[in-house]
């Protein structure tokens, strides 16, 4: 995909922009271990006034696609300034660079894999400035450093100093080709259009695509279709307003809290149901075509 960066118009002052003590985390580490733990107290040691906000710590192990839609959301809620912690990292103790971020007055710290596609995208569309360092100068870590957690060794340290007000410059050197994730667009079709699973929520079961509201002018009418394994295809007509406009059992489409397109089974388990996941595809079809 391509993405032009704004970064020209983003600037770094450490009198100026002197970023507050909250610092958020997302990680793949899972609900319970030592690993979150083990980076909080890294942050405190450093920064002991931090206030730490657990984003997810479920996603499913070296989800990178998972973390890129919640990281594409969640953070622009929190306050300017925050650090925001990202460790979903296949690739960690290889050549990948650990990375700061900023996309517009949010800060990123974690792992150059693709993890911040959405949220690039999202500042493309926005029109947010975007900068991008290298993380390289080792005195902003911890002395010593394990191949295979740099969550705790490398990045908890190096946001608990940003937090603190230390100059993004000071931490990395600039760069200009972050990794991105080749994810596919929405296609206009003679029909409406065609995307797809974009995520597939396990603990609902709902399937979000990536077709979002705007990829139509009207909605009214049209016909979701979900082409599931096995060569199985299933028509949802129309769009509810809420989950509950259905009755329990039913498979209903409508537009979620991002305003993207989704489609659920009221008080059930759409993926089970359809038989469809990540990567499947999703038609509109418009009224009458």
């Amino acid at each position: 995909m391509s993405i032009e960066f704004h970064e020209q118009s983003v600037k770094f002052d450490a009198k100026k922009d002197s970023m507050p003590s909250v610092i958020s985390l997302l990680t793949d580490f899972g609900p319970s271990g030592v690993a979150v733990s083990e980076m909080k107290a890294t942050i405190f040691g450093i920064t002991p006034e931090a206030r730490l906000v657990d984003i997810c710590h479920t996603i499913k192990p070296q989800n990178i696609p998972e973390a890129a839609r919640i990281l594409s959301r969640s953070p622009f809620y929190f306050p300017d300034g925050t650090v925001h912690i990202y460790v979903v990292d296949p690739g960690v103790g290889t050549a990948r660079r650990p990375l700061i971020t900023r996309i517009g007055a949010q800060t990123f710290v974690g792992p150059d894999n693709g993890t911040l596609t959405l949220a690039l995208r999202r500042a493309q569309e926005e029109g947010w400035p975007t900068a991008f360092y290298h993380i390289n100068q080792p005195q902003y870590w911890r002395p010593k450093i394990s191949n295979i957690f740099h969550g705790r060794d490398i990045f908890a340290p190096v946001a608990a100093h940003l937090a603190n007000g230390v100059p993004v410059e000071a931490v990395g050197s600039p760069i200009t080709d972050p990794v991105l994730l080749p994810l596919p667009r929405v296609e206009k079709t003679s029909t409406g259009v065609r995307g797809q699973v974009a995520v597939a929520v396990a603990h609902f079961g709902n399937l979000i695509t990536n077709i979002h509201a705007k990829d139509l002018e009207s909605w009214e009418g049209v016909t979701v279709r979900i082409y599931g394994g096995e060569g199985r295809m299933t028509d949802i007509h129309g769009l509810v307003r809420t989950f509950g406009d259905k009755p329990v059992g039913e498979l209903v489409a409508l537009i979620g809290s991002d305003d993207e397109l989704v489609i659920a089974e009221v008080n059930g388990h759409a993926a089970n149901r359809i038989g469809a996941g990540v990567g499947d595809v999703v038609e509109v079809i418009l009224n009458g075509q």
